[in-house]
């Protein structure tokens, strides 16, 4: 009987390189919103401090994303820490447009009762609506970057503001 071939097991991706280590959005000028623009700052500050991103089948990492929309397509162009493309992944932005169009009421509604002096309840409540589409949003990036991208929930709650910061702009 013939002795088993002994073959290299493949070492597992080290989980602290599979992160994104920069974040670049196509256009750096200012969201019309005050609002807005601190949500997409912050977005960025906390990706940057924790996140998993493990691109399925791209050795390596840390990872940089340049994060665009472009012909109707949010385009996920990953990038090694020479900056090299190593994969860009494509979504169609249809299945977002409801969250993305109900996210920007719901930032809309939050200036407005700040301005007008809202009440702290009022405040509250719009806050929630927001937490409640980010996770909807989170849910539905996960879903669509499955078996492409592994994400974590904060990551994909994170790159759906982004996903929001994009739109606005277009």
């Amino acid at each position: 009987m013939a002795e088993p071939a002994h073959q290299a097991a493949a070492a597992p991706a080290d989980p602290a390189l599979r992160r994104l280590e920069s974040i670049v959005l196509p256009d750096a000028t200012p969201l019309p919103s005050a609002y807005a623009e601190a949500d997409r700052r912050q977005a960025v500050a906390d990706l940057l401090t924790e996140n998993r991103f493990d691109p399925v089948g791209v050795p390596g990492g840390p990872f940089a994303l340049n994060l665009c929309v472009r012909d109707g397509r949010l385009v996920f162009d990953i990038r090694d820490a020479a900056d090299a493309p190593v994969r860009a992944v494509a979504l169609a932005l249809g299945p977002f447009r409801r969250l993305i169009k109900d996210y920007h009421m719901i930032v809309e509604s939050h200036e407005l009762a700040v301005a007008e002096g809202g009440h702290e309840a009022r405040i509250q409540a719009i806050d929630m609506g927001r937490r409640g589409l980010h996770n909807e949003g989170a849910e539905l990036l996960t879903q669509r970057l499955e078996g492409r991208i592994g994400l974590d929930f904060e990551t994909a709650r994170r790159l759906f503001t982004l996903v929001c910061a994009l739109h606005q702009r277009i």
